[in-house]
């Protein structure tokens, strides 16, 4: 089954390099570093630790470990490969020259082969769950060590995987550590032929996430100066066709407060523009942060920076976590959560059902089922501060209490490396 596997990826290689490029027509941040895709252009490097995180929510999530890393293997590069430009510009804004980036090349021998001869790595950790037969392999074969972080697979996946069991099982037999973030998500890597001597339950780094000190000064800053006195709640992270029920719902609550700001920060940023025109189209009133300009009277907030949302999360005093009202699965409910903020997702919530279902079982979010439930809710928190306030802190008490998964993960990885703290 390898073989026609990679057959597949060459023959997809043609269409899939020009849907790339044409991409990138939109938006040129597709065309960054090109070659890389197509395995050209990798810096050459030796002893490197090797970290991959698709795009802006797995960077994120991977921020305690990177850090810790550095500090524990200062005499290691350190590699971070991204699939997204909005991934790459976030390590540079998190990161800027202390660590090394580079693309993910696509799927075909050719391509992973040349990126294994240029980084050298010592060590790869792939953040959650990435199944690319060519590049664990890869890894195999040249005896690198790797871990799969904070490992998950959603029960929708799991037919899909067992439809090509055979490649998979293959896949995972290459000396695959699997960190994995629950025992179900253990169960499944298993049903999928994982070892179950390399398969273990280590929790979810997610939880090591330490919010930057200055975002809550920040944060109220942009309050001050932009929101003034106003009630706000925002839309963080919404998808197409989801815009339009919050925009709904938005419309129904300032029925009840005239007064309210909803910031909507869309999660793609080549959607910004269109999205301002949807809000304008609704009737709304809308300024953009990039204006520079307080929000004034307008309805509408539109966050079309990157890197901010936490400063709005605080700035805000309730946040609704989108990708959960349309089936995209959920966003990352543990960031607004650290910064005290009370969390309402909707009922789509499979990329990280474990930590929806913990929350919502111990009480730290409210859960809504559509846009007329959400109006109810965030109506319920506007009108009742202390019960947001209640909402919040245990929000951040499940937080605390469920760390830990970042100093298991170092311990399973420094005998494969060596420990060369400075300490």
């Amino acid at each position: 089954m390898r073989y026609l596997y990679n057959l597949l990826t060459y023959l997809l290689l043609i269409p899939f390099g020009c849907y790339w490029i044409a991409r990138g027509l939109g938006n040129r941040t597709y065309l960054d570093r090109l070659g890389q895709r197509f395995g050209f252009g990798f810096p050459a490097l030796e002893r490197c630790i090797w970290v991959h995180a698709v795009s802006v929510g797995e960077v994120q999530a991977a921020v305690p470990l990177i850090r810790a890393l550095m500090k524990r293997f200062p005499d290691r590069t350190l590699l971070i490969t991204t699939v997204t430009p909005t991934g790459a510009a976030r390590v540079h804004s998190l990161f800027g020259d202390t660590v090394c980036h580079c693309y993910i090349p696509f799927e075909f021998p050719h391509a992973v082969k040349a990126f294994f001869r240029q980084v050298n790595p010592e060590a790869a950790l792939i953040m959650e769950t990435e199944i690319w037969p060519n590049l664990y392999r890869a890894c195999g074969v040249r005896n690198v060590p790797l871990i799969l972080v904070s490992a998950r697979i959603s029960p929708m996946s799991v037919p899909g995987y067992r439809k090509l069991l055979p490649l998979i099982r293959e896949t995972l037999s290459h000396g695959i550590i699997i960190a994995a973030q629950s025992e179900p998500d253990a169960e499944r890597f298993l049903a999928l032929g994982a070892s179950p001597a390399r398969t273990c339950v280590m929790g979810n780094i997610k939880f090591d996430v330490e919010p930057d000190p200055d975002v809550p000064d920040k944060g109220k800053a942009i309050r001050a100066e932009l929101f003034g006195t106003r009630p706000v709640w925002i839309a963080a992270s919404t998808h197409e066709g989801e815009e339009e029920l919050v925009l709904d719902a938005h419309g129904a609550l300032r029925r009840r407060h005239p007064d309210l700001l909803l910031v909507l920060v869309p999660r793609h940023p080549e959607r910004f523009a269109s999205v301002r025109e949807l809000v304008e189209d609704r009737g709304f009133s809308v300024v953009s942060r990039t204006e520079g300009r307080p929000a004034g009277d307008a309805a509408v907030f539109l966050g079309d920076t990157m890197g901010e949302v936490p400063m709005f999360f605080v700035a805000s005093d309730v946040a609704f976590v989108a990708g959960s009202l349309v089936p995209i699965g959920g966003h990352n409910l543990l960031e607004p959560a650290g910064l005290g903020v009370p969390v309402v997702t909707g009922p789509h919530n499979f990329n990280a059902q474990d930590i929806a279902d913990l929350f919502i079982e111990l009480g730290a979010c409210r859960q809504v089922a559509d846009p007329d439930e959400l109006v109810e809710v965030v109506d319920e928190l506007l009108s009742n501060p202390d019960e947001a306030a209640r909402l919040g802190r245990t929000g951040q008490q499940v937080l605390e209490q469920n760390r830990g998964a970042l100093e298991r993960l170092l311990v399973l990885l420094e005998p494969l490396l060596g420990s060369h703290s400075p300490d």
